[in-house]
């Protein structure tokens, strides 16, 4: 690359660095908790979830082929996290060695091309997945926004260990209201209204200042008045950002974690380094189709890159003691919609997650949860238009149901399962638009013999599926007829419907039918 190239390519990266500085900021601001939160649900270090998020932020984000996607630790491993560490004896270090081998299965993945994977989730699934994580945000956020905290931040499961479920915390939170994170969470999401639907029209200034940014300023400085007596009200310890504060530089270094690497002669660990690579690896295809799927542009993602960037962020999350690694579409969610252009948004928040957790922790523990719970409930939002419910039905029930299927099964379950349910569904739409379109018959006539002519076209493809429409096809033929059976348009047929027609030809003699193949080639 010639030095003149060099200096073009710098200054694209930074082409819209006006988008991509105020979006990083509020991607930041909403990772700095997820990550505490995921790492805290996951049984891991807390400083584990930053350094997650710092990798996903700078590592992943430079090797990735996404414009937008944010990578960082994810709600969707926290269970698989917290029993592997219970498997292997409460060893970290030997889960960390889980994550490096994951990672490492991730980069034969890309370079195996498995990411073509993500390109057989239906869009009414993915549609589905996005607003059924806007609403899961929406139900997990309420419960903070009022000051009750008891739900870990970045938990997307239903159902919770101390019994209660989303619906019940809510519940729950309307008896333990907090007034003064009440006060907070209602002031931000004015703000955040008056600046999304006013004053962004109004100037400039209000473009390139995001309304979040204020609303996290504004949080610290309700949090202070607090404190200092100036406003009668109060905040308790877990609604407000928990980050470990480090002494010294020393002290920094001092909490990262290394692998065990001679766990690597434990099968358990093996079999963990899978189930991680193959969970992280379908989350993160579900994350890029969505990611896709928001993006304004309509950029594509190249997948098997995607793949490689995350195996390299796994090694490395592993080798310091990070929690292992997906692109994540709430805080991709985030990023674009709060104006995130390019790559340099993600890579900015994992930047200020690095300086954040160096020098400026005791600052940022100063955030109450209500402020930042306010912002995700503009996101949630934004993912679960009610539009987007009318739209779906619009388009039909084929469309309708497994996006609805997906939304309710996300809510009732978790992420994967949702999704697993939604394309249930469509793969049950599928098979019935195959049972249908197998064959058709042309119009029937009259031979020169006084016999009536049906004419049967089989489709391009014809697969095992299309044996129950086949045969109800072959038992409605009167006797005493003819049949065609045409196989030009034919570029496969499966051998079960070969088997069929090859003994319908044999039981027709029996009904005095009479068979003409075109075609057929056994």
């Amino acid at each position: 690359m010639t030095r003149k190239t060099k200096i073009m390519s710098q200054s694209n990266f930074f082409k819209h660095v006006k988008n991509d500085l105020p979006a990083s900021i509020v991607v930041f601001f909403v990772a700095v908790p997820l990550c505490l939160g995921i790492a805290l649900a996951s049984g891991a270090p807390l400083f584990a979830g930053i350094i997650a998020g710092i990798v996903g932020g700078i590592v992943v984000a430079t090797a990735s082929g996404s414009s937008l996607g944010v990578s960082g630790p994810a709600a969707g491993l926290a269970v698989i996290v917290l029993t592997s560490i219970a498997t292997l004896g409460g060893s970290y270090q030997s889960f960390l060695t889980a994550v490096v081998l994951a990672g490492v299965i991730q980069l034969a993945l890309g370079y195996a091309k498995a990411g073509f994977i993500a390109y057989f989730f239906p869009n009414a699934v993915i549609k589905g997945m996005l607003t059924g994580i806007g609403l899961l945000i929406i139900f997990k956020q309420i419960p903070h926004a009022l000051g009750w905290d008891k739900d870990v931040e970045g938990d997307d499961a239903f159902l919770q260990a101390d019994g209660q479920n989303t619906f019940s915390e809510i519940a729950k939170a309307f008896e333990y209201i907090t007034p003064g994170a009440l006060l907070i969470a209602g002031v931000s999401l004015a703000i955040l209204i008056l600046w999304d639907t006013v004053l962004t029209k109004k100037h400039k200034i209000f473009q390139l200042i995001q309304g979040p940014i204020v609303v996290v300023v504004l949080g610290i400085f309700f949090n202070l008045a607090y404190v200092n007596g100036i406003l009668p009200f109060s905040l308790n310890a877990n609604q407000i950002v928990s980050l470990p504060v480090p002494n010294s530089i020393a002290d920094f270094l001092g909490q990262f974690t290394f692998p065990d690497f001679s766990a690597v002669k434990n099968f358990e660990v093996w079999k963990i380094a899978v189930v991680l690579a193959i969970v992280a690896s379908l989350e993160t295809l579900l994350s890029v189709e969505a990611t896709d799927k928001l993006d304004p542009d309509k950029r594509i993602t190249p997948t098997n890159r995607e793949l490689k960037a995350q195996g390299l962020g796994n090694i490395i999350s592993g080798l310091i003691g990070g929690l292992p690694i997906t692109q994540v579409i709430v805080r991709s969610s985030a990023n674009i919609n709060f104006g995130g252009k390019t790559k340099l948004s993600a890579i900015l928040h994992g930047v200020f997650l690095l300086i954040s957790a160096i020098f400026i922790a005791s600052l940022l523990n100063l955030i109450p949860l209500a402020s930042l719970a306010a912002i995700l409930l503009m996101v949630g939002y934004k993912l679960a238009k009610p539009s987007l419910f009318k739209e779906m039905y619009k388009l039909g029930w084929e469309q309708f149901i497994p996006f609805t299927a997906t939304v309710i099964a996300i809510l009732a379950t978790d992420l994967l399962k949702g999704i697993t349910v939604g394309i249930l569904f469509g793969i049950f739409y599928t098979l019935r638009h195959s049972y249908r379109n197998s064959h058709h018959v042309k119009d029937i006539v009259s031979d020169q013999n006084g016999k009536t002519v049906h004419h049967l076209v089989l489709a391009e493809e014809v697969s095992f599926f299309n044996k129950a429409s086949l045969l109800n096809t072959f038992e409605a033929i009167p006797n005493n007829s003819k049949v065609i059976i045409d196989c030009t348009n034919s570029k496969s047929i499966a051998y079960d419907v070969i088997e069929i027609i090859k003994d319908f030809e044999l039981n027709a003699k029996t009904k005095l039918i009479e068979v003409e193949k075109i075609n057929f080639k056994p």
